[in-house]
């Protein structure tokens, strides 16, 4: 919770500045824009995904125990041993998008306009890859304000970079904001990262592989399934090009945008913290059990209320982040929604794979999801448009819930508590009422109906956290302070 909260502080004020820039580049680039951006970045994610074999990951395991055992030599060899890594493979993959420039040209966009725009981003690659391994040394290291005061700092040069390119150049000024995106980013990790005092040790190509090799082996198989989720999404993006038009690619685009920018960054919050932790205490099922149930109670409780808010005044929310031309997307943004109670759920669960390095597994069980997801998809948007790609969203994290649930349960005994059964169930049927005065009732009857439920949702996570947390004791005690002062 603390480290939720370190980063809750940063991240109001970070979604400040995505609703800016979200609605900015909206007006600058409308729908068709936003889909060569989604096509562009998804295509080089893609190769990036795979080149990257997933160290952002794995390498967060190793820099963690190694932190953990106070060995200062240790940590530094596995430091150094990353930071070799990440320089192989984005190279890798920046020449990898350099060389294959045409053909992915002809393949995203089916004509050869954009092999320059791929040649050039693919540099991207190289600069992700370096600012992926400075922040996962901060991440396994545990050092939560640096990265809180790296995503506050990158959010509001990132503001002040991509509006002035888009509102002069417009679809034009897309591939130099990306390049110029990656690099500031790398920037500003760097700096924060060269903060953190890392012992510095010989080390030798012989000794980089030897010592590298787990982390790689590991990270293989993470970046295989990253590579399942990305295809997915590179799949899905070209079926609706192909059927809808660009213009439908970034509508897509748009309402993802809106749950993994908004809603998901409780998640990045909340993970940042979290996979540490649980890899610490990795040994013991019982200590996963409780790690485990502690933080799918706090994701449950912070993120109820937020998604009733999104369910409730979706159409507003659109409006406000993009445009009315972006209305369309509203009942897919509504079931992406409720979805993600049960990827909320699931994702607390899922990482326990990852922390016992059961890469093996990790493989297989992501493999079956992500088949599983883009059937669900393809005939989602093939029978209902993008209000599928919504429902089929919903479908399969559901099945994926009791997937992770069940695998998790017969090979580590893993069962939820009584208290987050009833947190969850609580919280989801007030969702579900939300869902339903939405399709239902008439605006303005359903904002009131509405902003009462969600009343309903913030008390029960206040009265929940406070049995937890003592945040009435807390808020007494700084309130007591002030006065004093």
């Amino acid at each position: 919770m603390k480290a939720t909260s370190i980063f809750g502080g940063v991240q109001v004020f970070t979604i400040l500045i995505s609703i800016i820039r979200s609605k900015f580049i909206a007006l600058f680039l409308g729908s068709v824009g936003m889909g060569v951006v989604g096509l562009l970045t998804s295509t080089t994610s893609l190769i990036g995904g795979i080149t990257s074999f997933g160290l952002g990951s794995s390498a967060v395991r190793d820099v963690s125990a190694a932190n953990s055992s106070g060995d200062n030599s240790r940590v530094g060899l596995v430091v150094n041993v990353l930071k070799r890594w990440v320089w192989v493979t984005g190279a890798a993959g920046t020449l990898i998008v350099l060389v294959l420039s045409p053909w992915l040209s002809q393949l995203t966009f089916g004509n050869s306009n954009y092999i320059w725009s791929f040649a050039l981003i693919s540099i991207t690659l190289l600069f992700n890859q370096l600012n992926v391994g400075q922040l996962v040394v901060l991440q396994g290291m545990q050092k939560i304000q640096y990265l809180a005061k790296a995503s506050l700092t990158g959010s509001v040069i990132g503001l002040i970079v991509t509006v002035p390119l888009y509102y002069f150049f417009g679809v034009d000024g897309i591939v130099s904001t990306l390049i110029i995106a990656s690099m500031v980013s790398f920037a500003i990790s760097w700096y924060f990262a060269r903060k953190v005092e890392i012992t510095k040790v010989q080390l030798t190509k012989a000794l980089a592989f030897s010592e590298g090799k787990n982390m790689l082996k590991m990270g293989f198989m993470i970046s295989l399934t990253g590579l399942f989720v990305t295809a997915n999404t590179y799949i899905i993006q070209l079926f609706i090009s192909s059927r809808g038009g660009v213009g439908q690619v970034g509508l897509f685009t748009a309402g993802f945008a809106i749950i993994n920018t908004y809603v998901g960054l409780v998640f990045t919050a909340m993970a940042t913290d979290y996979f540490p932790r649980l890899s610490a205490v990795a040994s013991s099922n019982e200590l996963c059990k409780k790690t485990i149930n502690q933080q799918a109670e706090i994701s449950i409780l912070i993120l109820g209320p937020i998604i009733m808010m999104f369910l409730v005044f979706i159409k507003l929310i659109i409006i406000v982040l993009y445009s009315t031309k972006f209305v369309a997307i509203e009942q897919m943004v509504l079931w992406l929604a409720v979805a993600t109670f049960f990827k909320a759920a699931a994702w607390s669960i899922s990482f326990i794979l990852l922390a016992k390095g059961e890469s093996k597994l990790f493989f297989w069980n992501e493999l079956f999801a992500s088949a599983y997801v883009l059937l669900f998809d393809l005939a989602g948007y093939y029978f209902w448009g993008l209000t599928g790609l919504g429902v089929s969203f919903f479908v399969a994290y559901f099945i994926y819930f009791f997937q992770v649930f069940i695998l998790s349960k017969i090979k580590y005994q893993f069962s939820f508590d009584s208290s987050f059964l009833r947190i969850f169930a609580t919280q989801f049927l007030l969702a579900i009422s939300c869902f339903g005065v939405v399709q239902f009732v008439d605006k303005p009857f359903s904002y009131v109906a509405g902003s009462i439920l969600i009343l309903c949702s913030v008390w029960n996570s206040y009265i929940e956290l406070d049995k937890k947390l003592g945040i009435k004791t807390v808020l007494n005690n700084f309130l007591h302070n002030r006065i004093k002062k």
